[in-house]
């Protein structure tokens, strides 16, 4: 599969590994696991030596035995004696980048916390002490999200404040599914709806259904739903290291809000426990969920929904989680049978989320949201502002244009109008028929 996208940061690379020329420059490199950190890094941004580092759960002494053997491979000098602390290599490196000038990429560096955490004190110490007499652009990357911010972005940690560029990766934009799909020969409408669910526009699953060549909803879901598929454990390989011991209340959390659960008292009153805790962390430290308030709400307005940002996360909560016990009796069939008899009910209100990403990616207002009165009241799916040119777009999106209904959408529109005096009002009714016209 050919590499997409991430224009704007291979240019920020590439802006980075030019600055090296004048002293050593450290840029971080953050995101969701699967998002394509490693891909990103490994492309050819720089005109010079590139060693890559991956920090694996080893002794420091292993490590660090991987590490010697790269850098005499690619930097051509050796070593002699034993080194058993990254103390010694990175001093190494550092005093090497006063000659010659590379790039480094730390891989998975958050993983150093298990294996020395003083790792980190070091790197500080040595690189404030070298940095201005030296060439090194160092790159490090990592996917616990929660432990990557705490290490650059906590004042008391000894690298906050040290990142001279910071790419938090997110996941492919609909152009470029769109453009994925075209390439092999898959797109209509129906498969860019499915596509963005199922991947999220998240590079490993994209390449994985690129691989099986199954861009359809049926072939998609037949790759997923089998004997060891990689994505039936996912959401426990992807989250359970980021939550520890406390997975099980916010899988619990996920859970509801994937079915629909989306305002803190409809989960408080089925978990029966205060969760504003674990929905601040969900939000803020994992970036996994994120809260939504109706477009012209106050600040401080206390009505809001949540949602989770990742669309396979969603899929994953919504059927395989909440399906365990299916799962765990490998009857497949029958996992899929549900998957196929709720997806209509399920996939609606992503097609609400990418009629959203598409006006984002065009550029054309200022703020875009839905909007709700309390108790539900006067919903409507997307409301598209343009404060410039004091225009205001409602629109109604569902799946099929028989359901879709104009006078409904004009008169749960009337309470926001009278916020937006002297804009001019539109309204549009969509459906999976107009995606990109």
């Amino acid at each position: 599969m050919k590499f997409y996208d991430r224009v704007e940061e291979l240019a920020l690379l590439q802006k980075a590994d030019k600055l090296k020329e004048k002293n050593s420059i450290l840029s971080m490199v953050i995101g969701r696991r699967r998002v394509g950190k490693t891909t990103l890094v490994l492309q050819e941004f720089s005109k010079e030596k590139v060693l890559y580092f991956f920090v694996s759960k080893k002794s420091e002494k292993l490590l660090c035995e991987e590490f010697v053997l790269e850098i005499e491979d690619k930097l051509k000098v050796p070593i002699f004696g034993t080194i058993s602390k990254f103390e010694e290599l990175f001093l190494y490196l550092l005093q090497i980048a006063k000659t010659k000038s590379f790039t480094l990429i730390i891989d998975e560096f958050q993983e150093f916390y298990r294996v020395n955490n003083s790792i980190y004190s070091t790197i500080q110490k040595l690189w404030d002490l070298n940095k201005n007499s030296s060439n090194l652009h160092l790159i490090v990357c990592g996917s616990i999200y929660s432990l990557m911010k705490k290490i650059f972005e906590e004042n008391n940690e000894p690298l906050f404040g040290r990142a001279d560029f910071k790419i938090d990766l997110k996941p492919l934009k609909v152009d470029i599914l769109k453009e994925i799909l075209e390439d092999y020969n898959s797109y209509s409408n129906q498969n860019l709806l499915d596509f963005f669910i199922l991947t999220g526009g998240v590079a490993k699953y994209i390449e994985l259904f690129v691989l099986y060549e199954s861009f359809n909803q049926n072939d998609m879901i037949d790759e997923m739903i089998k004997s060891h598929s990689l994505f039936l454990d996912e959401g426990k390989n992807r989250l359970i290291e980021e939550f520890g011991k406390d997975y099980t209340i916010y899988f619990s959390i996920l859970s509801l809000i994937s079915a629909s659960k989306t305002s803190r008292t409809e989960i408080e009153s089925i978990l029966e426990k205060n969760i504003s805790g674990h929905l601040y962390r969900l939000e803020n430290d994992y970036s996994i969920i994120k809260s939504i308030k109706p477009i012209g709400a106050k600040v401080g307005s206390k009505i809001q929904k949540y949602e989770i940002v990742d669309n396979f996360l969603a899929f994953w909560f919504r059927f395989i989680y909440k399906y365990q016990s299916i799962v765990e009796i490998e009857n497949y069939t029958k996992l899929k049978e549900i998957i196929r008899r709720d997806w209509k009910t399920f996939s609606g209100r992503f097609l609400e989320k990418l009629f959203i990403e598409i006006f984002k990616e065009q550029s054309r207002f200022t703020n875009i949201g839905s909007y709700w009165e309390r108790g539900n009241q006067n919903e409507i799916d997307i409301v598209a502002i343009d404060d410039i040119e004091k225009k205001l777009l409602f629109c109604e999106v569902k799946l099929s244009q028989k359901r879709l209904n104009y006078n409904a959408l004009v008169i749960k529109s009337q309470n926001l109008i009278k916020k937006y005096k002297n804009y001019e009002i539109k309204y549009k009714l969509l459906s999976i028929n107009d995606l990109y016209k």
